[in-house]
């Protein structure tokens, strides 16, 4: 039984997504971000850092993994499932799984900050995030135009990269462009496990996804514009 720590964002859907596919029993333990739960001395205890997610795996003595792509490198060596054995083919699925957690991630979430929920809006620091995002999509498009997945069969560095992808539009961010990244993206947001894993712990797919509405994505927006505002320093 894995306990996940987990909140509605692209690196939440990684650990749940794998969760989902690999069909490993998990209790969700939600973790409030707009009320800054990750900055509690008990969830400060799982991940220092304060963020999510964060897997406890009670069936290997409580022993706790942060970091999403240490999760999915974590529970893919434990399964067996999802990340080759072969050197070589391990490598590659590393290297796009690391593409993804230096690059895509960094700059996608980055558009997300300055798109969505900055107080100011700053046209030129959003054009920045916006273009390095749409660079690395365009990365991805070329690689899935000569194969089916990123590295052989589908495995962890799919499911990392697809979980930040599929969110380009609430980044701002047009593929019309890209359709080997529009194949890839379909193709995976029809697996059972995917469709699951990225309504933990909670829908959003009229903000994020297939099912997308600008109204509700902006509401949500409006909601989450609270992670910048100042702590009150109290007294």
């Amino acid at each position: 039984m894995i306990d996940l720590y987990t909140y509605a964002t692209p690196n939440g859907w990684k650990a749940s997504v794998m969760l989902e596919e690999l069909a490993v029993p998990y209790t969700v333990k939600l973790v409030d971000l707009q009320r800054r739960q990750q900055q509690l001395p008990d969830f400060t205890a799982l991940n220092p850092n304060g963020r999510i997610p964060v897997i406890v795996d009670r069936s290997a003595d409580d022993f706790c993994v942060f970091e999403s792509g240490a999760i999915l490198i974590y529970l893919a060596q434990k399964h067996g499932r999802l990340l080759p054995v072969d050197a070589k083919q391990q490598s590659l699925v590393m290297q796009w799984l690391m593409f993804q957690m230096g690059g895509l991630g960094p700059m996608m979430g980055q558009a997300n900050v300055f798109n969505r929920y900055f107080p100011e809006k700053i046209p030129s620091v959003i054009a920045r995030y916006q273009n390095e995002s749409k660079r690395l999509l365009s990365v991805l498009d070329q690689r899935l135009s000569a194969h089916e997945y990123l590295a052989g069969d589908y495995s962890i560095a799919d499911i990392a990269n697809w979980c930040w992808a599929r969110g380009h539009e609430w980044s701002g961010i047009d593929i019309d462009e890209l359709p080997h990244l529009q194949r890839w993206l379909s193709t995976i947001e029809q697996r059972p496990a995917a469709q699951r894993g990225v309504k933990v712990p909670f829908d959003i797919s009229d903000v994020i996804g297939a099912g997308r509405k600008e109204a509700s994505a902006q509401d949500y927006a409006n909601a989450g514009q609270s992670l910048f505002k100042p702590l009150s320093s109290g007294g």
